[in-house]
This record gives C-alpha cells, sequence and structure tokens, in this order.
C-alpha cells in the first residue's frame, strides 16, 4: 500500500456532477509527488509527465467525506487508488453555491495516517448540480475542440509532444472558444447557468493538467470527465461503447428533463458517437457542432455522414464565431 514510503499522501477529488438528492463524487488516493503545476522549464515538464504517469496509488483504504451540513459519507479507494461515492440524500441545491457548486472535504479514515502534507488530513471536493434555471447542458470534446492537440497528426506524435513538452499555461485554446463556451453557459437570460461538461478520452492523471489550461483560459468551470489508464490498455468487446460515450449517456440519464448541446471535433470519432446518441434520444440532443479539422480524407468521412443524417440539428464549423451565429439563431443565445 506504499504505507512506508517517505513521499506524503494526498486526495485528489475530481469536479463531479449530482443532483439534488443524489450525490456522485469520484477521485483517486496518490503518494504526493509534488507535480510543480507552475514550473514551466523543459526538464521540469518531462519530469512531470513521468510523475503523472508513474503513480503510487493508496490502495483498499476508506475515506471519509463530510458536507457543509455536517452529513458524512464514506468510500473505499480500489486497486487503483480511485474511489466512487455515492448516495441518495435530501435537498443537495440548500448546500450549494449560486452557481450550483456544492463544496466538501475529504479525509483518509484511518486517524494514525500522518503522511498526509503537514498532517493536515484534509482535502477540498466539489460537484455541480445543476441550477433549475437551467435550459440545457453541454457535453464537450476537449482535444481538438477547445485545445490544439494534434489527434489527427501522424502516429499522433504532436499530442505526445504538446503533451510532454507543453506547459498547460502555454497550451493554446482554440480562437473564440472560452467565448462560446461562456454564451452556452449564461443562455439566453445571461443568468441560465447551463451546466458545461468536459468529455475526453485522456486519462484522469492528466486531470490537473486540464483543469490549470480551463482554468488559465478563461473557460466555464465545469466537471472534467476523463477515464482510468486500465481501461486505456484494457482490449474491449466488439459491442462495448466508448468511454466518452458512456459518459454522455450517463449525463443524460442524470437529468431527464435536460436536453444537451454535443460539441466535438471531426478528427476522430465524436461524429459516429454524437449521432448515435442522438438517434437513442432524438428529443434530448439540441444540436451537434464539429470543429473541421485539417485531414482531408477525415473530412470527407464525416460529410459522407451528416450528409443524410436528419435527427439533430449538426453543423461542421471552421471556427467559433460561426458556432456563435447558429446558436444565436437557433436560440440558446444571445
Amino acid at each position: 500500500m506504499g504505507w512506508f514510503r517517505k513521499d506524503p499522501l494526498q486526495i485528489i477529488a475530481f469536479q463531479g456532477y449530482g443532483t439534488d438528492s443524489h450525490f456522485y463524487a469520484r477521485g483517486r488516493a496518490l503518494e504526493d509527488e509534488s507535480i510543480d503545476l507552475e514550473d514551466q522549464h523543459i526538464w521540469h515538464l518531462i519530469v512531470n509527465t513521468w510523475k503523472r504517469f508513474e503513480t503510487d496509488e493508496i490502495k483498499k483504504v476508506g475515506i471519509t467525506i463530510t458536507l457543509p451540513n455536517g452529513t458524512i459519507l464514506k468510500g473505499t479507494t480500489d486497486n487503483d487508488g480511485y474511489y466512487k461515492v455515492e448516495a441518495h440524500l435530501q435537498v443537495l441545491k440548500d448546500i450549494t453555491n449560486e452557481e450550483g457548486w456544492l463544496l466538501f472535504t475529504l479525509s483518509y479514515n484511518d486517524v494514525n495516517i500522518k503522511r498526509t502534507i503537514q498532517n493536515h488530513n484534509k482535502f477540498p471536493g466539489e460537484i455541480l448540480i445543476p441550477s433549475t434555471k437551467a435550459q440545457f447542458g453541454v457535453a464537450s470534446d476537449i482535444d481538438d475542440t477547445i485545445l490544439h492537440t494534434g489527434v489527427v497528426s501522424t502516429l499522433k506524435w504532436k499530442v505526445i509532444y504538446n503533451s510532454v513538452f507543453k506547459h498547460a499555461k502555454n497550451r493554446i485554446p482554440l480562437e473564440g472558444a472560452a467565448e462560446f463556451y461562456h454564451k452556452l453557459h449564461k443562455g439566453v437570460s445571461g443568468k441560465n447557468a447551463n451546466p458545461i461538461f468536459y468529455v475526453s478520452h485522456s486519462p484522469w492523471n492528466l486531470y490537473r493538467y486540464l483543469e490549470l489550461f480551463l482554468r488559465q483560459n478563461n473557460f466555464p468551470k465545469g466537471p472534467i470527465l476523463l477515464r482510468s489508464m486500465s481501461n486505456l490498455l484494457k482490449r474491449k468487446s466488439q459491442d462495448e461503447k466508448p468511454q466518452k460515450q458512456k459518459e454522455i449517456l450517463n449525463l443524460l440519464k442524470t437529468y431527464p428533463n435536460l436536453p444537451f448541446i454535443l460539441i466535438g471535433d471531426s478528427g476522430e470519432h465524436d461524429p459516429d458517437i454524437y449521432m448515435e446518441i442522438a438517434k437513442e434520444f432524438p428529443s434530448r440532443i439540441l444540436a451537434i457542432y464539429l470543429r473541421s479539422v485539417k485531414h482531408k480524407k477525415k473530412m470527407s468521412r464525416v460529410r459522407g455522414l451528416m450528409k443524410d443524417f436528419k435527427t439533430t440539428e449538426i453543423l461542421m464549423v471552421e471556427s467559433s464565431a460561426q458556432a456563435i451565429e447558429h446558436a444565436k439563431n437557433l436560440g440558446f443565445i444571445v
């Protein structure tokens, strides 16, 4: 379990989501490798990348979640250090802030654990409970949708280069993307607080890196939904849905009265995933926006898919300005 190593312990809480009566939190218990999110020197970037993936998990350990109203919830980490804590509670909105965020604290159950930083066995966490004013939700991809990544490059060398040798603060967002997302978040009233969910195939190891990127580039705050490395490497059965699709389907299940806008890119599998979801839930998907990519073959394939697709509004966009104009015409934003 790594109890005798010198690194202090930490609990990383992933920004999650719930409802007025359903609390659902995810995160991971790890040794603190002291990853410096500020240092931008090449050597430190390489070392930090190594630390993100060479993790020392705290397995099969109990954790406690304390809500603002004093409610106590318990959970246990799995073999990879991940925890999931679910509970059916009452009136959670009473303890959220104006944007719908419910803040809580986490701690290790064992009071004898002294290896947290400065022996401070308390870690922050939060989940989003969408506002009753919300008119729709947004599920957005990250790679090449709001962040220049290079997923269509040969052998994905640009993905590797950008992830290892570029600091999150130096990564370039797609022009106008943050403005578009803020308009979607504010909605037609300016105060709708429509929830934004960032869904990616990236591993949870990159969670804090992506969180910093979104915050640094002024994107609306929202849950970041990734996948574990074990799922990334596991061979899937032919009929198993991609993790991104599972996450979006879970959002639709969690919020049955909330329609969604789906945003992705044309480079990988977003068109197939989004169209399949729209066909399964035709009344729940308001529109699909797909960022164009610089790859003729992939673009041609997506145009072929779109040609006979009549289930919902779908638009391949060259710029955020084009998406903003389209969303205005459909009455999503002002």
